[in-house]
C-alpha cells in the first residue's frame, strides 16, 4: 500500500534531483526518498557546510567530513522534462511539490563568510538573459556570452558546440533550435573559460554556480514530447550535461558536487532578486525581526540570535568576574609590602 501511494506522489510531481557529482568524502544515500522543492537550497547549503534556519531530516545527505568542504557547488535546472538520460553513476530523488526556488541564501551565507577572499560566484539564465556574477566571476567569465546577440554570434564561431553535434534533427537556423544549442554553448564555455584560472579552485573559498537551462521546454511547447526534434534534444542534452559536470569535477581535482534538477514546468518563472553586499544589514540587525504583528505578540528570532547572545552573556560576565577580582586585590592590598610606589618612597625618606 506504501509503496503504491509513494509511486502516485512521484508520479504528480514530475521532477528529479540527480546527484551526478561529489566528492569521495561527501556521502549521498541511495534510497528512494523524495526532496521537498522549497528545501533544495537548504539541501546546497548543507553540502556546502553551512547552517540553515530549520533543521532538515532528509535522510538522502549523509554525514561526510567535518574537516572538508566542497569547493565548488554547481546546480543545473533543466525544465521541459522529468528526467534526462543521465548515466547510472549520478544518485536521484524524486522532487515532492516542486516549486520555484533560488540559492540566494547560499550566496548570503558564502558572502558572509568568504567575503573578503573574493569567491566565484555565477548564476546565469541564458535565454532570459538574465545574469548574476559576484567576486572573481566577473574576471574569470568576463569573455562569456550572456546576452542573445552574443549567443548567437558564438555559434557562428569555428570552436561552437555545433562542431562536435551529431547529426540529429535539430536546425541550427531555427530559432527555436538556436535558442536551445545557446545553452550548449554555455555549458561549454564555462569550463573552458575556468580552466584559464584553475589557481582559482584552489583557494578556501567555496564557488557556487547555478544556471537555468529552458531551452528543452521551449522545443517540447513547440514540437510535443513526442517529436522527433525533442528526443534528440532531449539525448544531447544529457550528453552535454554529463561532459559539463565531468570537466568541472575534473577543474577542482574531484572537490565539487555537481547536481541537476530537473521539472516539467514551474507555474511561476524563477526569478532571482539582487542583493548588494554593501547594502547587507548586520549580523546584529539580522538577529531580530518583527513583522509588525497586529495581536502584540514576541519578536521573531532566527538562528543568529543564540549566537550573538552567548557572545554578549559571557563577555559580560567574564568582565564582571575581571572587575570583581581586581577590586578584592586592591582592597586587601599592602601598601608597604605590596605596592612598588610606596617602597620607592620609603626608600628615598631614608636616604634623605
Amino acid at each position: 500500500m506504501y509503496s503504491v501511494l509513494l509511486a502516485a506522489l512521484i508520479a504528480a510531481v514530475a521532477a528529479d534531483f540527480t546527484v551526478l557529482k561529489s566528492p569521495q568524502y561527501q556521502i549521498f544515500q541511495e534510497g528512494n526518498w523524495p526532496v521537498p522543492g522549497d528545501r533544495i537550497p537548504d539541501v546546497i547549503g548543507l553540502s556546502m557546510g553551512f547552517s540553515v534556519e530549520e533543521d532538515l531530516s532528509w535522510p538522502g545527505l549523509g554525514a561526510g567530513n567535518l574537516f572538508q568542504c566542497p569547493r565548488a557547488t554547481v546546480l543545473v535546472s533543466v525544465t521541459g522534462t522529468s528526467k534526462l538520460p543521465l548515466t547510472e553513476n549520478g544518485i536521484s530523488y524524486p522532487i515532492e511539490n516542486a516549486v520555484p526556488y533560488s540559492v540566494d541564501s547560499v550566496v548570503n551565507s558564502i558572502h558572509l563568510l568568504f567575503s573578503e577572499e573574493m569567491p566565484v560566484v555565477l548564476q546565469l539564465a541564458p535565454i532570459e538573459e538574465r545574469v548574476y556574477m559576484v567576486g572573481k566571476a566577473n574576471t574569470v567569465f568576463e569573455d562569456l556570452p550572456v546576452t542573445l546577440r552574443q549567443l548567437r554570434s558564438s555559434l557562428e564561431q569555428d570552436n561552437s558546440i555545433l562542431a562536435s553535434l551529431p547529426v540529429n534533427s535539430l536546425y541550427r537556423n531555427d530559432e527555436t533550435d538556436r535558442l536551445f544549442l545557446s545553452e550548449l554553448q554555455v555549458l561549454q564555455d564555462i569550463p573552458a573559460l575556468l580552466s584559464r584560472h584553475k589557481h582559482l579552485a584552489k583557494d578556501n573559498a567555496p564557488d557556487i554556480y547555478s544556471l537555468e537551462l529552458t531551452g528543452l521546454e521551449e522545443i517540447k511547447k513547440r514540437y510535443g514530447e513526442d517529436s522527433v526534434k525533442f528526443k534528440d534534444a532531449t539525448q544531447i542534452l544529457s550528453d552535454a550535461l554529463q561532459k559539463f559536470a565531468d570537466d568541472m569535477y575534473s577543474i577542482y581535482g574531484g572537490n565539487a558536487i555537481v547536481d541537476v534538477v530537473t521539472v516539467e514546468s514551474f507555474e511561476t518563472p524563477l526569478v532571482r532578486k539582487s542583493r548588494s553586499i554593501l547594502s547587507s544589514p548586520s549580523i546584529f540587525s539580522e538577529c531580530i525581526s518583527n513583522p509588525g504583528s497586529p495581536y502584540n505578540l514576541a519578536y521573531e528570532y532566527n538562528f543568529n540570535y543564540s549566537v550573538v547572545f552567548n557572545i554578549i552573556l559571557w563577555l559580560m560576565i567574564g568582565l564582571a568576574l575581571a572587575v570583581i577580582a581586581i577590586s578584592y586585590n586592591l582592597w586587601n592590598m599592602d601598601p608597604g609590602y605590596d605596592s612598588i610606589i610606596y617602597r620607592m618612597t620609603n626608600q628615598k625618606i631614608r636616604m634623605d
